[in-house]
C-alpha cells in the first residue's frame, strides 16, 4: 500500500533572463511515496471560483475517462448531457435515424430547435494522464528554470499529445506540440536531419519562451485594447493565454473583438466557449475546457491511494 505525504511548497521560484515569475496563487504539490518524488501544480484555483462545477469541466471529466466506444449526446452550448449511447450502436443509425433521435432529446429536455446538438465519443484513449505524470514534474521544474508560471507547462502537457510523441495533421511535433517554424523561432533547430522538437528539455525551452515573448503579451494587449484590468495570476487569463496557445493571437483578438467585453472573468471565458470568429471554432472552444478538466483529474489520479 503506497503511503503519501502531501504538503505544499510556497517559494519564490528561481528567475531567468529579464520575465521573472512570482506565483501569488498557484502551489506547487509534492507527492512522495517509497519509490519516487513528483510535483503538480494544485488545482485549488480551479475551485475557488467553482470552475470545477461548471458543465463544461464536467463533460471534459467525463468524455477523457470514457472508452472510444461509448458516446455522450450533449447540448454544444453548455456542454450539459442528455444521453449516454454505444458508439456501435449509434454509428448504425442512418443520418435521418440520429436527427430524429436529437430532436427526441430536444422535445424531452425542452431544448429549442435551433439549438446544436453534439455527438462525442469517449478519449481515454488519448489522453493518457498517469503515462504523463512524470514529465509533468520535468516541466514543472523546466519552467521554473526559465522564469515561465509552470502552471502552463502541466496545462499544456495534459492536453498536448500526452505521454505521446507524434507528429499533428498540422505539422506539430513533441511534447509541447511545437510548430516547425514556432520552434526555430525559439531556437531550436528543425530540419531534414535534425528536429530537436524530439528533446523534452529542448521543446519545454520553445514553449516557455512561446508563453513568455509571445502568448502573455498578446493577451495583455488584447485585453487593454478593451480596457480590461487583469492579474496574470488569475486563472481566466491563464485561459486565455492558452487560448492564444493553441488558436493563435489573431483568432483569439477575434472571438474577444466580436464579442466586446467590458470586464474579464468567468463570464468571458464562459462567452468564449460558445462564439466562434475566424478560425476560432469548436475545438479551440473546448481547448481550455479540457485544460480545467485535466488539472482536476491529475490532480484525482496523483493523490488517490
Amino acid at each position: 500500500m503506497r503511503v503519501f505525504i502531501y504538503f505544499f511548497i510556497f517559494t519564490s521560484f528561481v528567475c531567468f533572463g529579464q520575465n521573472p515569475f512570482h506565483s501569488t496563487d498557484s502551489e506547487i504539490l509534492e507527492i512522495k511515496n517509497l519509490t519516487h518524488k513528483q510535483l503538480i501544480i494544485h488545482p485549488r484555483i480551479i475551485y475557488k471560483d467553482n470552475w470545477h462545477t461548471l458543465p463544461q469541466t464536467l463533460f471534459w471529466k467525463q468524455i477523457i475517462t470514457l472508452s472510444p466506444d461509448s458516446c455522450l449526446i450533449n447540448v454544444a452550448c453548455n456542454r450539459i448531457v442528455l444521453h449516454k449511447v454505444s458508439y456501435h450502436d449509434w454509428m448504425k443509425k442512418t443520418e435521418p435515424q440520429k436527427e430524429f433521435f436529437k430532436d427526441s432529446l430536444k422535445l424531452v429536455h425542452a431544448i429549442t430547435a435551433a439549438e446544436k446538438i453534439n455527438v462525442t465519443t469517449g478519449k481515454n484513449d488519448f489522453y493518457k494522464i498517469k503515462e504523463v505524470s512524470p514529465n509533468i514534474t520535468k516541466g514543472i521544474q523546466l519552467f521554473q528554470k526559465y522564469g515561465v508560471d509552470p502552471w502552463y507547462a502541466q496545462a499544456i502537457l495534459l492536453i498536448e499529445s500526452p505521454a505521446q510523441l507524434k507528429k499533428s495533421e498540422s505539422g506539430a511535433y513533441g511534447a509541447f506540440q511545437l510548430m516547425p517554424s514556432v520552434a526555430r523561432n525559439y531556437g531550436l533547430i528543425v530540419n531534414t536531419s535534425v528536429d530537436e522538437r524530439e528533446s523534452f528539455e529542448r521543446s519545454a525551452f520553445g514553449a516557455a519562451q512561446l508563453i513568455s515573448r509571445s502568448c502573455i503579451p498578446s493577451v495583455k494587449s488584447i485585453l487593454q485594447a478593451h480596457n480590461i484590468s487583469y492579474n496574470e495570476t488569475d486563472l481566466w487569463f491563464r485561459l486565455l493565454v492558452m487560448h492564444v496557445y493553441h488558436a493563435g493571437a489573431t483568432n483569439v483578438r477575434a472571438v474577444i473583438n466580436k464579442i466586446q467585453p467590458t470586464q474579464g472573468g468567468q463570464e468571458l471565458i464562459k462567452q468564449i466557449w460558445s462564439t466562434t470568429a475566424g478560425s476560432f471554432g469548436n475545438s479551440s472552444q473546448n481547448y481550455s475546457q479540457v485544460a480545467l478538466a485535466t488539472q482536476l483529474l491529475l490532480h484525482e489520479i496523483s493523490t488517490a491511494h
